[in-house]
């Protein structure tokens, strides 16, 4: 190339960005306090078509408004107008991060090191989402980030029976039509450590009636199938053949309802998938599509599995947002995760955690719409 066209190029990449580039506008308010006296504040995270509310109780996602193909904006989470609606919830896990360790460990106890660890059973015989007083029910140490937010949560040794002090950091931040969640810990003793997020999603609109009609697609050629304490066997079966096949897109209603005791065990999908992509690089978890909307959440991870929930055991007692009576199957969640009970199953992939090791995931919310 000749010298000045050459400089006239370099000119030209300078003027002109090869990539867009998003600046989310980020606010922070107050949001109450706990009887305790703490107070809760809720960070606000706009650009490019998506607002999305994000709370220091439980480091909760409180909403996510997002258009639909005819660019009219809902709001696709569940949850509760105030504070207080969080409070008085016990059961729901609304957008909150669970842990230490999210999903269930059978018979509330597991070994490490040799030594064995009693954790509370708040889920019949067996410990789920953290215990009595999870992640879900602390509140975070918020600070503003670039394009979002970043949570803090210490974890002391023995809490919930865990060992080590556990020190966490999750950050939501806005990119191009979508929210990203990366996931950062480190501990001072061996310990298990399994995080997620349990947003409940309904794509027509929280309130909006079931999720029956949504259609689901996830990467998954194998899941781990569950006793009737919802306790993984520790086989990984093929989905072939079964309800539970979601590798065509299918509508959740579909199958739902198929003499399948697997279905019968979780009242429905309630099951761990053992992704396809390769464990530490973002692969795809799942599609979904509303149809009447025309509005997708794709799912992106780093994770070796997704805890597929058909929202089964919501039974109309949680009156949400606007008032609404969040009734049987009307929010769905995909629990990007490591897979239920694994300090309990040698041959799933380890979540042992030890000091001088850094645990890091990371989760992509992305949303788009379908003619």
């Amino acid at each position: 190339m000749h010298i000045k066209a050459l400089q006239r190029f370099c000119l030209f990449l300078t003027l002109v960005p090869l990539a867009s580039h998003l600046e989310a506008k980020v606010t922070k308010s107050a949001f109450g306090s706990t009887p305790d006296g703490t107070k809760v504040e809720i960070y606000t995270l706009e650009g490019d078509g998506l607002k999305v509310r994000v709370m220091t109780y439980g480091a909760r996602v409180v909403s996510i408004e997002v258009p639909d193909r005819n660019g009219k904006v809902a709001d696709v989470v569940l949850g509760y107008d105030s504070l207080e609606g969080y409070l008085h919830d016990p059961k729901t896990y609304f957008g909150a991060i669970v842990g230490r360790y999210g999903n269930r460990i059978g018979h509330a106890t597991f070994i490490l090191d040799g030594k064995r660890y009693q954790l509370p059973a708040n889920d019949a015989a067996n410990t789920l989402h953290g215990g009595l007083v999870g992640f879900d029910k602390l509140v975070w140490k918020g600070q503003e980030i670039p394009n979002g937010v970043e949570l803090t949560l210490v974890s002391p040794d023995g809490d919930q029976g865990f060992p080590g002090t556990l020190t966490s950091h999750v950050r939501y931040t806005l990119e191009p039509h979508a929210l990203r969640i990366e996931y950062t810990a480190t501990t001072d003793k061996d310990t298990v450590l399994n995080l997620t997020n349990h947003s409940y999603f309904n794509l027509a609109g929280e309130g909006q009636g079931d999720i029956l009609k949504h259609v689901v697609m996830i990467p998954a050629d194998r899941y781990t199938p569950v006793d009737s304490g919802l306790i993984p066997t520790g086989e990984l079966a093929p989905l072939a053949g079964t309800p539970l096949d979601f590798r065509k897109a299918t509508a959740i209603g579909a199958r739902i309802n198929d003499d399948n005791e697997q279905l019968r065990l979780g009242k429905g999908y309630d099951h761990n998938y053992v992704l396809n992509g390769k464990m530490g690089a973002m692969h795809e978890a799942a599609r979904v599509e509303e149809p009447t909307t025309g509005r997708v959440l794709t799912v992106e991870t780093t994770q070796p599995g997704v805890q597929f929930y058909s929202g089964n055991f919501l039974d109309g007692t949680a009156h949400g947002k606007n008032g609404h009576v969040y009734g049987l199957r009307t929010g769905f969640c995909l629990e990007t995760q490591h897979f239920p009970d694994s300090p309990n199953h040698p041959k799933f992939p380890t979540t042992e955690l030890k000091p001088g090791e850094t645990y890091h995931q990371v989760t992509v919310f992305k949303f788009s719409t379908a003619k």
